[in-house]
């Protein structure tokens, strides 16, 4: 399910200027409210944040050489594993029973019973196609 990625893949690399920033910086705001109040320690408007765009229409967002967030064909914007470790609460959160785990390890899609049997946990405030953790 997930491949290791290398700097080959990057095919250009872009400071972006003021105003993208800060409508990049305005869209992830609004996606993830929990962050806004962190925004400017992830974001500084003082940093120079650059846009990677990568094969298979993926960009990053680099601040200080580390990718916070990532978008596929100019949608949602994402945040890396390495930042979601860092603030679990930013997404809502779902949690699958124990024998779903290696499946969903494995690749794939999480079902209803693997969240709706004992161990699993279902968050019904969730909009439709909004993206959880």
């Amino acid at each position: 399910m997930f491949k290791k990625f290398t700097q080959e893949e990057i095919s250009a690399q872009n400071q972006v200027k003021a105003s993208v920033q800060r409508r990049i910086r305005q869209s992830i705001a609004d996606e993830y409210p929990d962050l806004e109040p962190l925004l400017d320690d992830l974001l500084p408007k003082k940093s120079p944040l650059i846009v990677a765009k990568c094969q298979n229409h993926v960009n990053l967002v680099v601040v200080n050489n580390v990718p916070l967030f990532f978008n596929v064909r100019e949608g949602p914007y994402m945040p890396t594993l390495r930042l979601l470790h860092q603030y679990p609460t930013i997404m809502k959160t779902f949690k699958v029973d124990r024998g779903a785990i290696k499946f969903v390890l494995a690749g794939a899609n999480i079902m209803c019973p693997g969240l709706t049997s004992a161990g699993g946990a279902l968050d019904e405030n969730v909009p439709t196609e909004a993206p959880v953790v």
